[in-house]
């Protein structure tokens, strides 16, 4: 079943009625096709829109505007339980006083009219899900007698068991193990590709989206960065949010700039950019573009080596990065070439190095990676893969750095209330100011109180002024 959302949008209102303009757009202007039978990751920072998006896609929000097309149909404004979608989420949402086959079959028990099916037609449904899901021999058990990947199961069988158009997962591993998770993630995939269900699967855990999806959607405040092949995005970002998401370790980033066709960061001079204007940019490399050679025109100070087997991780610090610590991964055959303390040179890959415009944050092509970039596009095309990406400044991000500021109001009344507090414990820390010898133990506590009485007298007048 294919899916395709057009100019999806989803704004949610204020709590605050005072603050009309406060509302928050979750999802911005979302175009979208996905091809019947695949599995298509949804992927992003947590309050990127992601599961907003699938649960408008199953009914269970309703758009704001736009359109949702599941093949012909428009489903839209259709209630979800008629969309025909099976839907995971993360928590399992199972029923604890069921049994594994109770929870598989009631969705079944609830079909009504021609939908309606048989007693023995629900348990062979029943039975074929949890052979798939292969949890056939737990049907007698209850939840709390399983672990959690196996709940996992038991979850994605009752979604299975309906036969749905679409199969929608909300992170569905993110409650499982790391050893759990790689085996669930799997399991998933090979239900996806015995099924041939359109699946959209939603996580912020870019090893999950890109171990097992199709292609991915790269998302961030509401709008799609880039999709396409998980390889292939990685490989060819569009712009620097999606270039610093995607990797483990991160990739590096550094201030440069572009004279002459050629790359500089710091005063050297790193290779050719042929075809690419003078300009000040960011410049990406990957940890795996980084390779040791004395006569490199990168050069950094090492401040350790991290041993990780196979490969050896040179930890080194410059000047013109913006992260922390730069990593690189060599060989470790080659480990020996590199001192703990001191300088290190290293050649750069032009593949696994990526420019951006220090503006926009788009990317900036040069060389071979022009002739690249345009076959990347034409064997999408050729796939019937939809291509998108991102251009132009971000949205909501102005609206979020100046809700962060507090009003002036909320401001002066705190200062009031500590005026208030304070001015109350000067009075009774105040000494007599007649000397101690003439002073009687009855004088300092009225005198005090009544400094107190009158300080919080101004302190009520200070506090009803602001309010006002």
């Amino acid at each position: 079943m294919k899916v395709v959302l057009e100019h999806l949008t989803k704004i949610f209102p204020s709590r605050n009625k005072k603050e009309k303009n406060a509302e928050v757009v979750a999802v911005n202007d979302f175009n979208l096709e996905i091809p019947d039978g695949k599995l298509i990751g949804l992927l992003g920072p947590s309050g990127c829109g992601k599961s907003t998006t699938l649960y408008m896609i199953s009914g269970l929000q309703p758009p704001t505007s736009g359109k949702i097309y599941f093949g012909e149909d428009d489903v839209t404004e259709l209630a979800a339980e008629n969309r025909g979608i099976g839907l995971v989420f993360q928590n399992y949402a199972l029923y604890p006083h069921m049994t594994v086959q109770q929870n598989i079959l009631f969705p079944l028990q609830n079909l009504k009219g021609e939908n309606r099916l048989s007693k023995e037609e629900m348990l062979a449904r029943a039975n074929e899900a949890a052979k798939l899901v292969q949890i056939d021999e737990y049907m007698n058990r209850k939840p709390s007698e399983l672990s959690g990947g196996q709940q996992q199961r038991v979850a994605i069988a009752r979604a299975l068991v309906k036969m749905p158009r679409v199969l929608l997962l909300d992170e569905p591993l993110s409650n499982l193990d790391a050893r759990l998770r790689l085996q669930t993630r799997e399991e998933i995939r090979r239900i996806q590709r015995d099924t041939g269900i359109t699946t959209i699967f939603v996580t912020h855990d870019q090893e999950e989206a890109m171990s097992i999806s199709d292609y991915i959607v790269v998302m961030k405040l509401g709008v799609i960065m880039q999709t396409g092949k998980p390889q292939w995005v990685y490989d060819d970002p569009a712009n620097l949010f999606v270039a610093k998401f995607l990797g483990t370790p991160p990739i590096n980033v550094f201030r440069g700039r572009i004279e002459g066709e050629k790359l500089y960061i710091g005063e050297e001079a790193v290779f050719e950019t042929k075809g690419a204007e003078d300009q000040e940019v960011y410049v990406g490399i990957r940890p795996e573009g980084f390779v040791l050679d004395e006569r490199g025109g990168l050069t950094c100070s090492v401040s350790g080596i991290d041993v990780m087997g196979r490969d050896v991780s040179v930890v080194s610090t410059n000047e013109n990065s913006l992260n922390p610590v730069i990593r690189s991964i060599v060989s470790a055959d080659e480990a020996g070439k590199v001192s703990a303390v001191g300088d290190v040179k290293f050649r750069l890959k032009e593949n696994k190095v990526f420019i951006f415009n220090k503006e926009t944050e788009a990317r900036v092509y040069f060389g071979a990676q022009v002739a690249a970039h345009e076959a990347m596009l034409s064997a999408m095309k050729a796939e019937g893969e939809f291509y998108a990406f991102h251009e132009g400044p971000l949205p909501r991000e102005a609206d979020d750095a100046s809700k962060q500021t507090q009003p002036e109001e909320k401001k002066g009344f705190t200062v009031s209330v500590k005026n208030f507090f304070g001015k109350i414990g000067a009075a009774f820390r105040k000494q007599p100011e007649t000397p101690a010898e003439n002073a009687t133990a009855e004088d300092t506590p009225a005198e005090s109180a009544e400094n107190a009485a009158e300080s919080a007298d101004d302190a009520t007048q200070t506090e009803s002024e602001d309010k006002e």
